[in-house]
This record gives structure tokens, C-alpha cells and sequence, in this order.
């Protein structure tokens, strides 16, 4: 896929699956509100308020689902993890939007794979 159509598929994903506020009922847009959420706070305030009960929370989950191997191989699966480590450093935020667009660019090829809405099942612990 282009990065245009990445971008148009993962518009539609937003648009359908993100919620206003809150978490999302199904894991695809809950995955694309963790990302988002992690590329808000390194940006918008350079991790100043990156905490283990929010964006920890956020980038286990990114992990646990985007390290599929029903989805990706195993050298992707490193790719994903690798840029997953750089955004989960608190005291050096990710600054650029390369890191943030390749996780989310995976979202969507996680999405595609599951062509059908999953269910998310909220967690009570994520508090952002």
C-alpha cells in the first residue's frame, strides 16, 4: 500500500472505531487511539506526563496485539518492537512522526488481516 492509502484506510478506522473520549469498543480503534495517544504526549508535551497506568498501558497493548504472528513474520514482528521500545522511553521522547506513522501503518495491516471488529475489552487500569 502507498503511505496515501495507508492513510485514507486508517481515517476510516478512526472515523468508525475511535470514540470522542474513552476507550475503544473494538481493538481496532483502540489501537489507533494508543498510538495517538502516545504520538499527543511526545509532541504536544515531550513526555511530561508519560505514566505506566496510561502510556505504558498503551504500548504493552500495542505490542501484545501487533506481534502477531498470524499477521506479520518474524523480522516485522522485531521492526514492531524495536520502534515500540523507542516510544516507550519516557525520558526521551520520540520527536518525529516516522516511528509513530510505521506502528500505525502496521495498525492497519493488523486491521485488514481482521477483517471483522474485535471486541475490546475495556481495562479498568488505563487511566487516559
Amino acid at each position: 500500500m502507498t503511505n496515501e492509502e495507508y492513510i485514507k484506510k486508517a481515517k476510516m478506522i478512526w472515523q468508525t472505531y475511535v470514540p470522542k473520549s474513552g476507550q475503544a469498543d473494538y481493538v481496532q480503534g483502540e489501537l489507533l487511539r494508543a498510538i495517538e495517544k502516545l504520538r499527543d504526549e511526545a509532541h504536544r508535551n515531550g513526555n511530561a506526563n508519560f505514566n505506566e497506568k496510561c502510556h505504558g498501558i498503551l504500548i504493552q497493548y500495542l505490542r501484545n496485539k501487533l506481534t502477531d504472528r498470524r499477521v506479520f513474520d518474524e523480522n516485522t514482528i522485531v521492526l514492531i518492537n524495536l520502534d515500540l521500545d523507542k516510544l516507550g522511553m519516557k525520558d526521551e521522547p520520540y520527536l518525529y512522526d516516522d516511528v509513530f506513522d510505521s506502528v500505525a501503518h502496521r495498525i492497519v495491516d493488523w486491521c485488514i488481516a481482521y477483517d471483522e471488529p474485535i471486541p475490546h475489552k475495556t481495562n479498568p487500569e488505563l487511566y487516559c
